[in-house]
């Protein structure tokens, strides 16, 4: 039974849609890229491991910095490589979010997609901190809002109340579980949907927004897409989070009613992890010959285009030391083959042939 005045969560109306070629186009390619993948990890499982630890930090640092969580690069990689203990409040919250994410890395096919394992998936999240409402659904109501450069904000949507949210969780998984369990609909677009549905319930007093990034590896995950383990899909959304932002803004008109336009948020999942996935073949490409240092630093050069760090290299050599890496990059600057600019943390290169 659904409660009086919540809307309907029924794929039913997804399933008979037509999609438009934009979409169908990003789908064909990611299930090319994903084919292509497996065959990488057949070839070079052992190189490719170092992209996994990269990828970890990346998308812990990258999710918290979203919502304004943030420590230094040493603490984040002493957090999530190391596990050392967390300092203070932003980096108790780092810290959740590496378990959470670890275990969605280790056990992804032994978590289902229902309302008890996301609250366990949140309880995590926050198991560093005294938080009562750890693995709770809200208890007050919450508000999405916007913030403009003169400084006034505005409420954009108003998420479902409190005593709606449990029987809505349960209702998006149920859904979920029915049209994937039947092959209904095309796991592609069923999982911005069920995200787009998550972010919209807001279950959660805080953490919402970090949950649903968790919730989008676990379901990719699921499907048989594994890109988020090597290339981190929440470090391509921070880059461009306005755009992630816009996309939610506009598919969030008329959910209440049932009437809402989710398409722009599937275009704008499905372009992230087929740019994931475009990563994730130029990175291999640059470890599957077994090349020297200087020569491995300068194929990963030509990558780039415009001005990128030493930081940018080592993410494309995940496999070189950074002693190495830098070494390469000083003789390439002795020989004119790059510029550097800056110091310290600003420093950068840019290419010049």
């Amino acid at each position: 039974m659904v409660i009086k005045g919540m809307r309907e969560f029924n794929y039913s109306k997804i399933k008979d849609q037509k999609w438009d070629s934009d979409i169908l186009g990003y789908i064909a390619a990611i299930y090319k890229e994903a084919g292509k993948q497996e065959l990488y990890l057949k070839q070079r499982p052992e190189e490719l491991e170092k992209l996994v630890e990269i990828a970890k930090i990346q998308s812990t640092e990258a999710s918290n910095a979203i919502e304004g969580i943030v420590t230094t690069s040493t603490r984040i990689k002493q957090l999530v490589e190391e596990k050392t203990t967390p300092k203070n409040r932003d980096e108790q919250e780092i810290a959740g979010y590496r378990d959470a994410l670890n275990i969605i890395h280790e056990s992804f096919d032994a978590i289902p997609i229902s309302k008890n394992y996301i609250l366990q998936l949140h309880k995590i999240m926050y198991s560093y901190m005294n938080n009562p409402m750890a693995g709770k659904t809200k208890n007050v109501q919450n508000y999405i809002s916007a913030s403009y450069p003169d400084g006034h904000t505005e409420i954009i949507f108003t998420p479902i109340a409190p005593f709606e949210t449990n029987e809505a969780l349960d209702k998006i998984c149920e859904e979920y579980n029915k049209v994937i369990g039947n092959f209904e609909l095309e796991p592609l677009i069923a999982i911005p949907i069920f995200i787009h549905d998550f972010l919209c319930i807001h279950p959660f007093n805080d953490g919402n927004g970090r949950m649903s990034r968790l919730l989008t590896t676990l379901l990719l995950y699921r499907n048989g897409f594994y890109v988020g383990k090597y290339i981190s899909l929440e470090a391509k959304i921070a880059k461009n989070k306005d755009l992630y932002y816009n996309a939610l803004n506009q598919a969030q008109h008329g959910w209440h009613e049932g009437t809402e336009d989710v398409v722009p948020f599937i275009k704008y999942i499905l372009s992230i992890i087929l740019a994931a996935y475009n990563d994730f073949e130029d990175r291999f490409s640059i470890v599957e010959e077994k090349l020297p240092a200087i020569e491995m630093v300068r194929k990963a050069t030509l990558n780039k285009i415009g001005k990128f760090t030493k930081q940018d290299i080592r993410e494309l050599c995940p496999h070189l030391s950074v002693s190495s890496i830098e070494g390469a990059l000083r003789k390439m600057v002795k020989s004119g083959e790059l510029k550097r600019e800056g110091v310290g943390k600003a420093t950068h290169y840019i290419r010049l042939k």
